[in-house]
């Protein structure tokens, strides 16, 4: 039987405190990314600002993370986001409106493409808050189920089997679990969705890189998280996503060598709620 813990929300309070992010521990680790999907650091950083026009958010002056998402600085006295350049080969994206959000010609464009991609297989690289670089691979399979396998040092593997994630932690032997419906993960996984009408889709926009879109969900007990997803301007392709947790810290995934649509080993997504981990 895996060792008695208490719930991954309680933890991660704890973890987030002042102290607690100057003396990360890797139970801390494991339970913020528990509740935050892959945000694995608890050591203090100054936040990444990606922020879209003045109307959603008011501009915060802070420290940019080491490796921060490739995006356009800030113009005050000019719209966010540029204006898209092609959509592919064939397809002429939409202009961008003044304040940059997208059309809803290529809102749907985006919601079209990632409906039809049912599973992924990859490669990624996450950035923590502390600027901590790490890779590994990625399986996934909508809806609901992931599989996050970190590279060496690292003795984390997330899995999502469609109901539950579990984080899991070979050097300390242990395995917490979270509802899926309580991370920002389900937004990923969803089998459907439509970025047009989504209650938590805070808005979508375009420059002649990405397509932009930042979610926001108010968490019980914890606070707001913030996911911001880019996908391709030209191909609507899943590039990066970067989740911000209430306390402003970011961590930021990157996909490589990614193959769409050739379904992963059903067994990869399995939580086994009673193995002892080795």
């Amino acid at each position: 039987m895996m060792p008695s813990r208490p719930p991954a929300s309680s933890r991660v309070r704890r973890c987030l405190s002042p102290l607690a992010r100057s003396l990360p521990s890797a139970g801390c680790l494991a339970a913020t990314l528990a509740a935050t999907f892959v945000v694995l650091s608890g050591a203090a950083a100054s936040a990444q600002t990606i922020l879209p026009p003045g109307d959603l958010m008011k501009p915060q002056a802070k420290q940019s993370a080491p490796n921060a998402a490739p995006l356009p600085a800030q113009k005050p006295a000019a719209p966010f986001f540029s204006v898209a350049q092609a959509a592919g080969p064939q397809v002429q994206a939409a202009a961008a409106n003044p304040d940059g959000r997208a059309p809803r010609a290529t809102v749907d464009r985006v919601t079209n493409y990632y409906n039809s991609v049912q599973s992924l297989t990859g490669n990624f690289t996450q950035i923590d808050p502390d600027g901590t670089r790490r890779t590994g691979d990625v399986y996934m399979q909508k809806p609901g189920r992931v599989r996050f396998e970190y590279d060496a040092p690292s003795p984390v593997e997330l899995i999502a089997n469609g109901q539950s994630v579990a984080v899991r932690d070979r050097k300390l032997n242990t395995q917490d679990i979270t509802p899926l419906s309580q991370t920002p993960l389900r937004f990923l996984l969803a089998e459907r969705i439509d970025l047009a009408t989504d209650p938590h889709v805070a808005g979508v926009f375009q420059d002649d890189k990405f397509i932009s879109v930042i979610i926001q969900e108010q968490v019980p007990m914890m606070g707001t998280y913030r996911l911001l997803i880019l996908f391709d301007a030209k191909t609507s392709a899943l590039k990066q996503w970067i989740i911000t947790d209430p306390q402003g810290y970011d961590t930021q995934v990157t996909l490589s060598n990614v193959q769409v649509n050739k379904k992963p080993d059903p067994k990869l997504f399995v939580i086994n709620f009673e193995r002892m981990l080795q």
